[in-house]
């Protein structure tokens, strides 16, 4: 009998299923299904870094993701489809009682943010992370950062619920425990009726929630008071154990079963977050780094246990055992803007479009709407093109990535992004060169962060919306680092991911190593460095450093 497998991505902006063939990895059916909620821009305040996420996004979407997914193969028999895992962004954490219900979707909480998912990007809790950093140095007892790349960040689990408890008593007294987005979609997906039964997530648990084996899982219930009193009690209600993604959660319930069209024995696999998915679908080897490039990035590498041993990595966000493939160790870093950064241009250049079109007598609505989509949708484009016949280093002009503030290295998110050497006859294409080096240039302080570190970088592999997208920032990017990139042939490598997970977790395959190597789609392109560029950049490349260097001092 033909055995399929589901991989669910629950991305920023939308839920992604993909129907995976377990004999070849061929990528049967998928469907992407936008949050609806998250579209309209509610209970988000983007100018205090406030970003919340409603559950019935995730659930709705999940929903019809799923169903629109299986409809694209009429007649396909239920009983084929074996296994489902999902993958998620992270840290995204929420508030649940008892049952592992989300407080939003209990009526006294419907509308409240505080009650809702708090997505990756939500730095309200810039003032805990650093709490949390000197609090951690400075106590008396373990440095509970050490494996966290020393630097704790307010993207991160724990900065979030000391922010959230602080800020909402009533979000404080109602929540029992708190569930990472992975683990509480698992949880959603077996019927879980206890918040403490759910199998909680390897990688969510050692990268954002400083859990390790060395001091038997999660920080202690001293450190974690000593942090904020209002935490007390609350380690007990949380976990000790974590599993990672190739595991079996339990099966698919009832409920879900008739609400996907599937059967109530699919397996469900531990969740898992979207990056450490994707270096699993992008076919992750050791010193590989895999370059998950979207609205951030997270750059995820393995390494073996043996080699890696003690080692500790300055300032990325974490090295666990088996977060990304069981069995050898998970590094990973990233930058909190990639294609945001791109976006907020976009958005800069699209404000005259916006206001002024509307109010316009020469064109019916109509016309106008039609009109400002055709010109939205073609600005990145132009402008790549246009920027990419710029001679590099001809603008004068450098930039900072720090918009949405600095992951890795050296977590800071205070830090704002700049802009130096504008002039009279600086346009549009020349900024926006400016701001694709100074992502790569982001890219590069990771590698050299890693290397420095004693972590050699063997290759380097990129996905996602903006590796399958955009020559000009890949092409710089290859320049920039002065390495070749692999590009993944995979539309949807997180899923693709997941679903090699929840093939190893049914049985079909002995571990991800396999399943990987079976199910694996391979690469489509390969971006070579160009030479004179490449010894260009790297005088740009100190620039953006000395540049780094005086905005940090100033902040």
């Amino acid at each position: 009998m033909k055995q399929y497998v589901l991989g669910a991505d629950f991305g920023t902006d939308s839920v992604r299923a993909v129907l995976v063939d377990t004999a070849n990895g061929a990528e049967l059916a998928s469907a992407v299904s936008y949050y609806p909620r998250w579209k309209k821009g509610l209970y988000c305040q983007p100018a205090q870094n406030q970003f919340r996420q409603h559950p019935l996004d995730y659930i709705e979407s999940l929903e019809d993701a799923v169903k629109r997914t299986l409809a694209e193969l009429p007649g396909i028999d239920p009983a084929y489809v074996v296994a489902i895992t999902v993958d998620t962004t992270g840290s995204t954490p929420v508030a649940v009682d008892q049952s592992g219900t989300p407080l939003a979707l209990l009526p006294d909480f419907a509308e409240n943010p505080n009650g809702m998912f708090i997505l990756w990007k939500d730095h309200t809790a810039i003032a805990e992370a650093a709490e949390i950093n000197q609090k951690a140095r400075n106590w008396g007892g373990i440095d509970y950062t050490m494996y966290e790349g020393g630097i704790y960040s307010s993207e991160w689990f724990w900065a979030k619920i000391m922010h959230t408890v602080r800020s909402d008593e009533s979000v404080n007294k109602a929540a029992y425990s708190w569930m990472e987005h992975c683990d509480w979609v698992t949880h959603l997906l077996i019927g879980g009726s206890d918040a403490l039964s759910t199998k909680r997530s390897r990688c969510a648990a050692g990268h954002k929630a400083m859990w390790h084996e060395s001091w038997n899982g999660l920080p202690s219930e001293a450190f974690l008071t000593h942090l904020e009193p209002k935490l007390s009690g609350l380690r007990n209600r949380l976990y000790t154990d974590t599993y990672t993604a190739d595991e079996v959660a339990g099966n698919l319930s009832a409920e879900w079963a008739q609400r996907l069209g599937l059967h109530e024995g699919v397996v469900v696999s531990v969740g898992t977050f979207d990056a450490h998915a994707g270096a699993v679908g992008g076919e992750a080897e050791a010193y590989t780094l895999v370059k998950v490039m979207g609205t951030s990035t997270c750059d995820m590498l393995v390494a073996p246990l043996e080699e890696v041993q003690d080692k500790l990595v300055r300032g990325i966000c974490g090295q666990v055992d088996g977060s990304i493939v069981p069995g050898m160790m998970g590094l990973e870093a990233g930058q909190s803007a990639f294609g945001d950064l791109l976006a907020w241009f976009k958005q800069v250049l699209s404000w005259p479009l916006q206001q002024l079109l509307p109010t316009s007598s020469l064109l019916d609505e109509t016309t106008k709407t039609a009109l400002l989509e055709e010109m939205e949708d073609k600005i990145i484009a132009e402008l790549s093109q246009a920027a990419a016949k710029i001679p590099v280093g001809q603008t004068g002009i450098v930039a900072l990535d720090w918009v949405n503030g600095r992951r890795t290295p050296d977590a800071d998110q205070s830090l704002k992004g700049a802009i130096m050497g504008l002039n009279m006859g600086s346009d549009a294409p020349s900024i926006f060169k400016s701001l694709v080096e100074a992502i790569c240039f982001g890219s590069k302080k990771i590698v050299d962060r890693f290397e420095s570190e004693g972590i050699p970088i063997k290759a380097v592999v990129g996905m996602g919306g903006v590796a399958k997208k955009s020559e000009f920032v890949m092409q710089t990017l290859a320049d920039v680092l002065n390495r070749p990139i692999k590009i993944a042939r995979s539309e949807q490598a997180p899923a693709l991911g997941a679903a090699m997970y929840a093939a190893v977790a049914a049985g079909i395959y002995a571990d991800v190593a396999s399943a990987s190597q079976a199910m694996g789609n391979g690469f489509d392109r390969i971006y070579h460095p160009i030479a004179e560029n490449a010894v260009l950049y790297e005088k740009l490349y100190a620039e953006y450093g000395k540049f780094g260097d005086f905005v940090e001092r100033k902040v």
